[in-house]
């Protein structure tokens, strides 16, 4: 019976499949090394992406503080322009009263009694004056209680000083001033106005 030497055919299979193996073993390692640099390349991209996003949203942010800084800016100019509206028109409205003020002050205070000093502070004011007797200041308070110009009125002080023998007493008083309706202050300024063609 004739003898076959299968050994080289052996080695050379294994061999083969050695060949084989590290073929696949290189191949596995390439597709690794691809799938690295294109996870690497994605995860880049999408960086650059998130990265110009930030500093849209950042440019963005800034837009909006500048704005809302210039709106501060202008709600303080508005505040700033309203306070002096508010000022301009308490002026312009104690502009008349004053004169119809006066005029009550005239009005009201009676023969027997004579101002010596005034001062106004805010709707507050502080009348100094001297007087024939108490009679006539309590008659030129209830004469004050009633003008539409004025309201309560407190007696600060009174005494005799004997320093003149016609009006010897000296007053004062604090008076609250009050704003009339419209109607109310024109129907005041046509009395007065009438009552002053009289006198004249």
């Amino acid at each position: 019976m004739p003898h076959i030497n299968l050994l080289p055919w052996r080695l050379e299979r294994r061999k083969q499949r050695e060949r084989e193996f590290f073929l696949h073993l290189f191949s596995a390692l390439l597709v690794g090394v691809f799938c690295v640099m294109v996870g690497s390349f994605c995860m880049d991209v999408r960086m650059d992406n998130q990265e110009q996003r930030n500093a849209y949203l950042h440019l963005a942010l800034v837009q909006v503080d500048a704005k809302i800084a210039r709106i501060n800016q202008l709600a303080k100019v508005r505040a700033h322009l309203l306070a002096r509206k508010k000022i301009i028109e308490r002026l312009q409205a104690n502009r008349s009263q004053m004169v119809h003020l006066f005029a009550a002050l005239v009005r009201t205070i009676p023969s027997g009694a004579r101002l010596t000093a005034l001062r106004q502070n805010g709707y507050v004011m502080t009348l100094e004056g001297v007087a024939h007797s108490n009679a006539s200041v309590a008659e030129y308070m209830r004469n004050i209680e009633a003008s539409p110009w004025m309201g309560k009125v407190d007696l600060s002080k009174t005494e005799n000083t004997q320093s003149a023998p016609r009006m010897p007493y000296s007053f004062g008083l604090t008076v609250d001033l009050n704003k009339p309706k419209k109607h109310q202050a024109s129907s005041v300024a046509f009395r007065s106005g009438a009552h002053g063609d009289g006198k004249l």
